[in-house]
């Protein structure tokens, strides 16, 4: 056997996903290369080893090696919102940013056949798709009476300008309803979380589309997620908290707040929590030792550690892992659009407030300055009427009323090497701009109790 170093892939055509996990999991006990672990693990055996290992004695970690891509295509927005809650995984989704979406593309709930509030729901999502539809073409011949070409534009990307810009404003008035398509890419456990949750919601259609997940998966790895199915711990401790939350549910008095970020909790030693692990990494000694010794550093001394650390981040690095060891909490107030783009940062813990309309919506710029606000009011206004009566018998299909232009309250948990990340990326030019309003406040915060951490924000200007 030869000890030089190689590196090669196993080929998924010749092997199944859960092939591959055990041929990677058997390394642990056995002294064979890969390839020749490979050539005695047929898919039986895979089947048994997972049946026995990770479904019996709870080597979970093992069907982390079987990656399932699947394409999931017509499901609501809110539905979305769902699957995507899970942080390890990937997702690329259709974007109503850069298309434009057709007439009654949304989604009708099967809790409503039969039911009276049917006509209502129906009448409200093809009124929202008129008026957005209306709003799109609208904008179309407004802009170019203000944007002009660029030197050497020339009709087909200049067009393409106009309409995304005016698609990226009309979007505003979509529902939650509204269906989308988006590409999944995670490992057997997350997919096995995931559609545990699913089948563990109040929803008809997130419990359908657990149910397929379920089978189509089943195709790829037919033992490592046979077993997943609704908990009763996800059911029962969600009613439990609705429950708790009952006295706290009425909305706050006075009108509707602006978009928004509160910076509710911080670390006071902030500081001093980051040179200590800045220099734990190479010392020799326990933290407890390192903590006093930063404790009683001069200030100069200790933004000099921090400083050593983080002045020579460059525009696309990552800054070292000790700034993990700090924390901000924000309580954050964005439109529905902005936080489908903000849930995205998966490294942060964020808790958001179910859809509703009591906190009011953005009126995008662009609306006011082409004279279409009193439209969008209206359109605003029926919506919330057919959400506030469907909210009194309906209060979880009344969600899917909720348009991308009304905003949402997120509770959201990020580490200081998160921060630096989101900060720099969502107040881009290129970031929605309702998105940017919010992040830049937060920053803005954070920035006001710890200037010294970040002093080495380096934000993009193109």
């Amino acid at each position: 056997m030869t000890n030089r170093l190689r590196v090669y892939p196993l080929d998924p055509r010749q092997l199944t996903e859960e092939q591959l996990a055990v041929v990677f999991a058997m390394t642990s006990r056995r002294p064979e290369p890969f390839d020749e672990i490979a050539e005695v693990v047929t898919t039986q055996k895979a089947a048994d080893f997972h049946e026995r290992w990770v479904l019996n004695y709870g080597h979970s970690s093992v069907a982390e090696h079987a990656i399932i891509h699947m394409a999931v295509e017509n499901l609501s927005r809110l539905a979305c919102d769902t699957l995507e809650d899970n942080r390890l995984a990937s997702y690329t989704e259709k974007s109503s940013r850069y298309q434009v979406i057709d007439k009654r593309y949304y989604h009708i709930p099967t809790e409503l056949k039969g039911h009276p509030l049917r006509r209502l729901y129906v009448d409200t999502c093809n009124a929202l798709f008129t008026d957005y539809q209306k709003l799109v073409d609208d904008l179309q011949q407004y802009l170019p009476t203000v944007r002009l070409r660029r030197d050497n534009e020339r009709d087909n990307p200049y067009n393409l300008r106009i309409r995304r810009e005016a698609t990226d404003t009309a979007r505003f008035l979509l529902p939650a309803a509204t269906l989308t398509n988006v590409g999944v890419t995670l490992n057997a456990r997350s997919m096995e979380h995931a559609i545990r949750k699913l089948l563990s919601s109040d929803l008809a259609e997130e419990q359908a589309l657990g149910r397929v997940l379920k089978e189509q998966g089943h195709t790829i790895t037919p033992t490592l997620i046979k077993y997943a199915d609704r908990s009763d711990y996800l059911v029962l401790s969600r009613n439990a908290q609705q429950e708790a939350a009952q006295p706290y549910t009425e909305p706050s008095n006075g009108p509707a707040a602006e978009a928004e970020a509160t910076l509710v909790h911080w670390d006071p030693d902030a500081e001093a929590k980051v040179a200590a692990a800045l220099l734990y990494r190479f010392a020799n000694q326990p933290y407890t030792q390192i903590w006093k010794h930063v404790q009683a550093m001069t200030p100069n001394r200790l933004e000099g550690v921090i400083d050593g650390a983080l002045q020579h981040l460059g525009p696309h690095d990552v800054p070292v892992r000790e700034l993990e060891s700090v924390d901000y909490t924000f309580d954050l107030l964005m439109d529905y659009g902005a936080y489908r783009e903000f849930k995205r940062h998966r490294m942060q813990s964020y808790i958001p407030q179910p859809l509703a309309v009591e906190h009011g919506y953005v009126v995008p710029p662009l609306v006011e300055e082409a004279g279409l606000e009193a439209r969008f009011h209206q359109t605003m206004h029926r919506a919330e009427a057919a959400f506030q009566t469907m909210h009194g018998e309906l209060p979880e299909i009344a969600r899917y009323l909720v348009t991308h232009a009304h905003k949402r309250r997120v509770l959201s948990k990020m580490n200081l090497r998160e921060c630096y990340h989101l900060f720099k990326l969502r107040t881009s030019p290129t970031t929605h701009f309702s998105l940017v309003w919010v992040i830049r406040r937060a920053m803005e915060l954070a920035t006001e109790r710890h200037p010294v951490l970040f002093r080495y924000l380096r934000l993009r200007s193109d």
